[in-house]
Parts: C-alpha cells; sequence; structure tokens
C-alpha cells in the first residue's frame, strides 16, 4: 500500500508543476487536520491556518477592493473588487480612494458603458476557505483584469456550522443586493450585466444560484464554472480510477458531502446530484448560458462533464472547456498554459455575452 502511494506521488509530480504540487499538498495535509471523524471541524483551527491579505482600496496593478456587510442579520460580508482606468490615475484615484466613504463609493451612478459584474463565490467544499483567502483574492483580483469589470466575492457561510441550503441563501442574497447597486448598472439601458462565477463548492453554489435566477425571472448573462463539485451515490469510471491519484479521495469528498447536506440525506440529494434521480431538469427554463471549465485529473470530472451533457439535454448554450491534463486548482497560479488558455476563455465568455 505504501508502495502504491509512493508511486501515485511520483506520477502527479510529472505531471504537475512543482509550485502547484506543493500548494494543493500544503492543503490536502492541512484540510486533513481540520476534519474530524466525527463530522464536526477545526473551525479556530481552520481561521488560524488560513493565509489571507486585508482589502486594499489602494490599486494594485490597477485593482482596488474594500469589504462591505451586504446583510448584516447572517454576518455576510462580501469583497468588492472594481477595475482602475490607467496606470497614472492609479496612484492619485487609490489615494483618493482611501478616504472615500463606502458608502459613497456605493451610492454612485450607473456606467454609461457596459460594466460586467461577476458574482464569485470561492471554493473549499463549502467549508474552507473565505473571500479573504490570499489564492482567491488574487484570483478575483485576475478576474477583474480580464473582465474590467467589478468582481463581487460573496464570503457566505460554511458547513458544517451552516449546512444547506445557507450557502445557496447567501448567493441569493447577493445577487438581490446587487440588483439594488446603482453603482453595478450600466450602459444605456442601465441594468445589472451579472455574470456567477465559482471553483469547486463555488461552482456548485453558482449553478443552484442561476437556477434561482431563472426561476425567478432575473437574467443572468452568463455562468462561469471551474471544477464544480458535484456527486451522487453510483460512482463514476473517474471516480474510481482517480481516487486518491490527484490529492482527492473519494472519502474527502464524501465528508464534505456529509458535512454540508442535510443529515438524512444522500449524495443523490439534488444539491449535490441536480441531474440525478432525485432533482430537476431545466427544460424551458431561461437559463444563463454557461462556460464549464473541466480537469481531466479531477476525480470528479466525469460529473461535470455529465453536467454540461444534462444542460445541452435540456437545451441551454454551453461552452465546455476540458483540460484533460489539468489537475484541480490549476486556475490558481499561472504556471502551465492550462491557466493562461482558460483565462482567456472566461474573458472571451464574458465580452461575448455582456450585451
Amino acid at each position: 500500500m505504501a508502495g502504491s502511494d509512493e508511486v501515485n506521488r511520483n506520477e502527479c509530480k510529472t505531471v504537475v508543476p512543482l509550485h502547484t504540487w506543493v500548494l494543493i499538498s500544503n492543503f490536502k495535509v492541512s484540510y486533513h487536520m481540520l476534519r474530524r471523524p466525527d463530522g464536526t471541524f477545526e473551525r479556530d483551527l481552520a481561521e488560524y491556518m488560513d493565509r489571507r491579505v486585508p482589502a486594499n482600496p489602494r490599486p494594485v496593478e490597477g485593482v482596488s477592493s474594500f469589504d462591505h456587510f451586504i446583510d448584516l442579520s447572517v454576518g455576510l460580508e462580501a469583497r468588492i473588487y472594481r477595475a482602475v482606468a490607467g496606470n497614472a490615475a492609479g496612484a492619485a484615484e487609490g489615494a483618493a480612494a482611501l478616504t472615500l466613504p463606502i458608502l459613497e463609493f456605493l451610492g454612485g451612478a450607473p456606467s454609461p458603458d457596459p460594466l460586467p459584474v461577476i458574482i464569485f463565490f470561492h471554493g473549499g467544499s463549502f467549508a474552507h476557505s473565505a473571500s479573504s483567502t490570499t489564492i482567491y483574492d488574487n484570483l478575483c483580483r485576475q478576474l477583474v483584469k480580464l473582465s474590467k469589470g467589478v468582481v463581487v466575492s460573496v464570503n457566505y457561510r460554511r458547513a458544517p456550522e451552516h449546512r444547506y441550503p445557507c450557502a445557496y441563501d447567501d448567493g441569493w442574497t447577493a445577487l438581490k443586493w446587487a440588483q439594488a447597486q446603482p453603482f453595478l448598472r450600466s450602459g444605456e439601458d442601465a441594468q445589472l450585466r451579472v455574470f456567477l462565477a465559482g471553483d469547486s463548492s463555488g461552482g456548485n453554489i453558482a449553478h443552484h444560484v442561476a437556477v434561482r435566477a431563472a426561476e425567478e425571472g432575473i437574467k443572468i448573462h452568463g455562468n462561469i464554472l471551474l471544477n464544480a463539485m458535484f456527486g451522487g451515490n453510483e460512482r463514476t469510471e473517474s471516480e474510481r480510477r482517480l481516487d486518491g491519484k490527484y490529492f482527492v479521495t473519494l472519502q474527502d469528498r464524501d465528508w464534505y458531502w456529509k458535512a454540508y447536506l442535510p443529515e438524512d440525506a444522500d449524495r443523490d440529494h439534488p444539491a449535490c446530484n441536480p441531474f440525478g434521480p432525485n432533482g430537476r431538469r431545466l427544460k424551458g427554463l431561461p437559463f444563463a448560458k454557461s462556460l464549464i471549465i473541466v480537469s481531466g485529473l479531477d476525480l470528479t470530472c466525469d460529473r461535470q462533464l455529465g453536467y454540461a451533457e444534462g444542460l445541452r439535454e435540456d437545451g441551454h448554450d454551453v461552452k465546455l472547456v476540458h483540460r484533460e491534463k489539468a489537475t484541480i486548482g490549476f486556475y490558481l497560479l499561472s504556471n502551465t498554459d492550462h491557466y493562461h488558455e482558460v483565462m482567456e476563455e472566461i474573458a472571451e465568455f464574458v465580452r461575448a455575452n455582456l450585451l
């Protein structure tokens, strides 16, 4: 068994760049420490170990950010990122931003030019990370630079302290909050041009918020799902083949689903398996166009491919980007062709669906 584990590690290192291997391996070790066998979680230790950065109203590489509570009743906060026009203006605007009251910025007028607003949900299997976690702060800054718009990164409540449907409710609250903000509207029609995006559990949240938006007649310009976290009772071929091979095991995934889903639910619950035996089809709903990024070395890649196919079967527009030699988290570091090509796919998807 030990020999098999060593072979897996060596094979993984030959496929995954060293920096990515170190990053995700460190996450794997810390995550294992935080999960208790009884389904509870070492939250205080998780908060201590999570590497985070504060919001920065002074522009860094043309992007400024600030934190804002969008629902005090549940302590729901978001980190808001915006692009700053030009490097020369950046320093002056940055100095002004340090003294500009946040509420004055929030009360600003709509942009006359079309402006994408990306509501982003971080990953972490519903249990880990936050909007201030360094890797997600970096990713959101990159999304701003790609889109030239605004990113609202939602610090949703996490499991197992806050089970289903808390994360979805927080995502819905964030969307409704964005609808009410004049400074997020743009174009001659002064409309909200919103995209829902997320990775891992965040991709799952984006899907479920998008479904509710379609049901209630709220226009979403596009969904961007990176290695979205889905599951089911019956094991897929990729789950059996890749179990434990590239960082993640089925036992890991099962723990997180048990921590998030209702206590009496199994993995065919619609939150986990949206097109499964207990799910619902989306045929006839005005569901948004989707950009679905799949890593071929993610053990749940078959789940994500099946999700894309389910959307197509229901008549919805899907752009599938399947990076067969990419593993989980490749979009967190700019050290592979996968990263650069997928970032361009995201930029093009936003441009194509903005109007």
